[in-house]
This record gives structure tokens, C-alpha cells and sequence, in this order.
């Protein structure tokens, strides 16, 4: 029997990882893709998550769950706390994909650094490691690292190497300093072979993320 998942995006950048780990973990899975990038242009030209933005997820989950999907994922931080507010509105489970990736950053270390290449999802990120460190009770320091020249090289000049580049040069010249190093974009994730020579926790909300989706469904 095919189990159905929907995911919803705001950049076509994270469909092919996610659906690709999604049916390697879940080769039964019938995957929905829900793309909006006017979602995430939005949250970024108000600079906050806003109240039609959350209206707008609403809709699209409201639709997933008519479709049949057991599960819905988001994929993008810049969003993730609407997913809040949502949850308790639909009738099947809504996972935000940096979750686990949080979580894990929290046990791992006390000092931890927060890499992302847009404001408005290095923000919610660093609030979601804080939050959950509160819950547990944790005393971590979380410092926030923005490469916004590293997003205009991916999405303007569709340039991943340099996106890349821009990235790893700053993970290397700060990182020395913290337990764990946090990659806030699930889109980061292409990273972590090119600083596969750092120790210490190096954490991708797509691996993670995606992992924890497919062991909910499995148990549905």
C-alpha cells in the first residue's frame, strides 16, 4: 500500500533531496510537492512570518489533507513557526524539517553556531535551538552567522559553487569555537562533504529532518 506525504517548499532547490531520502527510506511513498516561493519572498520582504503567510500554509496543508497525505513535512525554516499554529487545526501530523536538527544540536553542545544564507530562516532557527533548550532546561549559547551573498549567488547567478565556497570559507574561519555547527537551510546540506575533515558535529536539517518523517509514517 502507497503512503502518502505531502511537502511543502518555498524554493524548488529542496524537492529532488527530499524526495530523493523520502523513497529511499519509504520506497512506497507517494510524494506531494507543494512549491511556493512567493512564500518565502514574502517572510523576507516583511522581515517576520506574517499572518497571510500562515494563512497561506494553512490552505496548502488544508489541501494535503484532503488529498489523503498521513503526513505533511515543511521544508523551510523561514515558515516553521506557522507550523505551530497550524498543527492543532489539521487532523494528521505536521513536522517541521529543522526539528530534529535542533534537538540534536541541543544535546550535542552548549556552544553552538547557527549558519544560514537568509535572515528570515537563520532567525527562526536560532529561536527553535534556544526554545527547545529552555524546555530541557539547558544553558547553550547560540550565535548566528548570515552569508546573504551566498543566497544571491545561488538563486541570482545560479552559481552553487561559489555558494558553496562562500559558505565553507565561513564555517572554517569561525567554527573552531563551538561544540556543534548548525546548517539552518535544508539546502545547506550539499556542505557537509566539503567539511567532511571537521570533528565535531557538523548538523543538516535535510538528513535529520527527513529521517524522523519517515519513522512517523512508517508508524502511522
Amino acid at each position: 500500500m502507497e503512503r502518502k506525504v505531502a511537502v511543502i517548499h518555498t524554493t524548488v532547490v529542496t524537492c529532488d533531496g527530499i524526495n530523493s531520502r523520502l523513497k529511499a527510506l519509504v520506497p512506497d511513498a507517494e510524494v506531494m510537492n507543494i512549491v511556493d516561493d512567493s512564500l518565502l519572498n514574502d517572510v523576507k520582504k516583511e522581515g517576520m512570518l506574517t499572518k497571510e503567510v500562515t494563512r497561506r500554509l494553512l490552505t496548502y496543508a488544508l489541501e494535503a489533507q484532503d488529498w489523503g497525505a498521513e503526513l505533511i513535512l515543511n521544508a523551510c525554516s523561514s515558515v516553521g513557526e506557522g507550523v505551530d499554529v497550524i498543527r492543532p487545526l489539521l487532523k494528521i501530523p505536521y513536522l517541521k524539517i529543522d526539528e530534529p536538527m535542533a534537538r540534536f544540536a541541543v544535546e550535542k553542545g552548549e556552544k553552538i553556531a547557527v549558519y544560514g544564507t537568509v535572515k528570515t530562516t537563520l532567525e527562526p532557527s536560532a529561536r527553535l535551538i534556544s526554545r527547545i533548550a529552555e524546555a530541557e532546561k539547558k544553558k547553550v549559547v547560540v550565535d548566528s552567522y548570515l552569508a546573504s551573498d551566498a543566497f544571491e549567488a545561488l538563486t541570482v547567478e545560479k552559481n552553487q559553487e561559489k555558494h558553496n565556497q562562500i559558505l565553507e570559507s565561513l564555517i572554517r574561519n569561525t567554527g573552531n569555537q563551538y561544540d556543534v555547527l548548525v546548517l539552518a537551510q535544508a539546502s545547506m546540506s550539499v556542505l557537509i562533504p566539503c567539511l567532511a575533515d571537521i570533528t565535531k558535529p557538523i548538523l543538516s536539517s535535510m538528513d535529520s529532518g527527513v529521517e524522523a518523517a519517515a519513522k512517523a509514517l512508517k508508524g502511522l
